[in-house]
């Protein structure tokens, strides 16, 4: 399966759609994060193909025909492979112009295995602010086949782009909607545990923000160091707790109550 995706908030796109799936996703990302011997390992590990787009330079153009091989005998062994069709992330939730890899990937694996493309549609109601309510909405799967009604290699492609742009521009939403009861008993949970890792959330933040400034990565970057500093500002926290002779049970009610809240206070950010 060929998933084609928008790409409105940069790696955090991939991450929840490859979170939706049971079996391995394999990703096409650009190319100059390669460059690196130990970013291509790591990234590799990670399933991601590298492809490159002209702002990476011509000299590297030639460098997708490894992108376009390795997409096709994944697709041919059965795996799926996922492809930011506008070839391009811009924080905003509107369809922007297509590019040809898509529809170039899936024409050179036609004609070995029945394929099927899956166009999934992403909205964010904010690429900014704490909390989110992200629309993650997939279409139905197309066979291949019945996307290159042309003898001629670029009209397919036309007929491809045309026929996907349809489809996702009917799947997206510009603004997905937060519902939720305002009067639930969560909510004064829910600001307590704004306040209790503001401290914690105001300094990563503000970090994120600074090394982000002028890109589209704040979102995604913010999300990910987040994830992976969070265990280790609760072990510094259950190690000053442990230093002041507290009992195992209090820090242990302490680390519930952290986590339980940050949980809520995501949950009902939209919740004043």
């Amino acid at each position: 399966m060929l998933i084609v995706a928008n790409h409105p908030n940069s790696f955090l796109d991939a991450v929840l759609i490859g979170a939706f799936f049971k079996e391995e996703v394999h990703f096409l990302a650009r190319g100059d994060a390669f460059k690196n011997n130990t970013h291509r390992i790591l990234l590799k590990f990670l399933n991601m193909i590298p492809i490159y787009r002209l702002r990476e330079g011509k000299e590297n153009l030639h460098l997708n025909e490894y992108a376009f091989y390795e997409s096709k005998r994944i697709l041919e062994s059965g795996g799926i492979v996922l492809i930011f069709i506008e070839g391009i992330c811009l924080n905003t939730n509107e369809i922007q112009p297509f590019k040809k890899g898509a529809a170039r990937i899936a024409y050179r694996s036609k004609p070995q295995q029945p394929l099927k493309v899956l166009p999934i549609a992403l909205a964010y109601d904010s690429f900014t602010q704490f909390g989110k309510t992200v629309l993650l909405n997939a279409g139905n799967p197309i066979n291949a086949s019945a996307l290159f009604p042309y003898e001629e290699e670029a009209k397919n492609y036309v007929f491809f782009n045309k026929q996907l742009k349809n489809q996702l521009e009917g799947l997206v939403t510009a603004h997905p909607v937060f519902s939720t009861n305002k009067k639930t008993p969560f909510v004064l949970f829910a600001k307590f545990g704004k306040v209790l890792h503001q401290p914690y959330y105001s300094t990563i933040k503000k970090f994120v923000r600074a090394k982000t400034a002028g890109t589209v990565f704040y979102d995604s970057v913010l999300f990910g160091v987040l994830m992976f500093t969070y265990p280790f500002y609760l072990i510094v926290l259950s190690t000053l707790l442990f230093s002041i002779d507290l009992s195992f049970n209090i820090i242990l009610a302490v680390l519930i109550v952290h986590i339980v809240s940050a949980k809520v206070a995501v949950l009902l950010a939209e919740v004043k």
